[in-house]
Formats: structure tokens, sequence, C-alpha cells
């Protein structure tokens, strides 16, 4: 999924600075755009994934391999790709039902969602109702998850009496929790505050933190 997600989005960029151009053909746009949802959402929903894996280790170590058993790993894997492509082709189908454009230019160095519906010139409503559907489907909930499973461990290592056994468990989810910090801080902040203000240089900064430093 990372792997995916960087490739969406970097060669392209590093082709434009190289060529010194800055054009992208339409169904080009569409297609950078549908692959970079399809991993970005992969992404958010195996990083909640990965915070409950965490909570059971530490909280329920004995039940571990029960729970987290390989065909329920398996089903966990199959509804982050099955809910990924459906939000992807939700994007594709609101971006395919634009009648106009007010500009051509993207101010990002990639078809950032946010930035394909600010350039139409159509009604506004349905691409309110879709950004923020989908904000709270596949970006609070997920969160949510995250900070409740995180709760879960911070409770459960405060009852270990030594310090040594604390740092030892949550070292385990230093690197989950630093990447979950820069993923949904950035990507949240910049996919639903594009409604209300939006700065351009802001943004391209946000997204470059959530798509290429993570």
């Amino acid at each position: 999924a990372d792997i995916g997600f960087t490739s969406s989005t970097v060669p392209r960029m590093i082709v434009g600075i190289s060529t010194q151009s800055r054009v992208i053909s339409y169904g080009a746009c569409l297609t950078q755009m549908s692959l970079f949802i399809l991993f970005a959402c992969t992404d958010s929903i195996l990083l909640t994934v990965m915070a409950y894996d965490r909570f059971v280790a530490i909280c329920h170590p004995l039940h571990y391999a029960v729970i987290m058993n390989p065909r329920r790993c398996k089903l966990l894997l199959l509804l982050s790709v099955f809910a990924s492509l459906v939000d992807s082709q939700v994007h594709n189908l609101t971006t395919l039902q634009f009648t106009c454009f007010k500009e051509v230019e993207i101010a990002s160095f990639f078809c950032d969602p946010p930035q394909i519906f600010d350039l139409s010139c159509s009604d506004s409503l349905i691409k309110n109702i879709v950004t923020y559907v989908v904000g709270i489907l596949l970006g609070f909930f997920p969160l949510s998850g995250i900070i409740f499973s995180y709760y879960k461990i911070v409770s459960a290592l405060l009852k270990i009496p030594l310090s040594g056994g604390r740092y030892k468990a949550f070292s385990t989810c230093g690197s989950h929790l630093s990447v979950v910090c820069l993923f949904y801080g950035t990507g949240i902040g910049t996919y639903l505050g594009s409604i209300a203000s939006y700065s351009p240089r802001k943004g391209m900064v946000a997204s470059l933190m959530y798509t290429v430093v993570t």
C-alpha cells in the first residue's frame, strides 16, 4: 500500500521536474486520482487495523493468536481493499459529473481530489456531500478507532509496575503512532479544510507530508 501510494504521485512529479512540463491529460489525471485514493484509503484503514493489532497484543496477549488469526487478518485486508475501491470509484464518478471547470490549473504537484473538486464550476452540494461523507467514513471513524485503541493501550501500560516493561511495550507502537499523526493530521486537514478556506502553499506542504514523508 505504501509503495503504491507513493508511486501514484512521485514518479509523475519527477518527470515533470526533469522535463519542465507541468501538463497532465484529463484521463491521466483521473487515473492518478483513482490510484492515489485507492492506496491512500487502504493505508488509512490498515493503520487502524495495525492499531487494533497492537491493542490486542498488549491488552490481551494470551488471546492474541486466537483473535488475530490468519483468517481474520485476510478478511480485514480484503475489507480494506474493497472499501478503498468503492471510495476511489465514488470520487471518479463524482468528477465525471462535472460539466465545466473554472480553471485548468491544479494548485498541487498531483491530481489531489480536493483540488479537482475545487476546479469545478458545477453545483457544490454533491461535492461537499461526497467530501464530508467520505471524510467521516474513511477518516473520522478509522481515526476514532486508533484513538480508542491507544487509550486502552496507555491504560494497560500504566498498570505495569516497572518503567522498563512500559517502555518495551510502548516502543512497538512508536513508529505507527508517528505515521498516524503525520498521515491523519495533514491528510484530514487538507481534505476537509479545503472547503472552508484553502491556501495553495500550505496545501502543497501538507500534501507532501502525507504522500511522501510518511
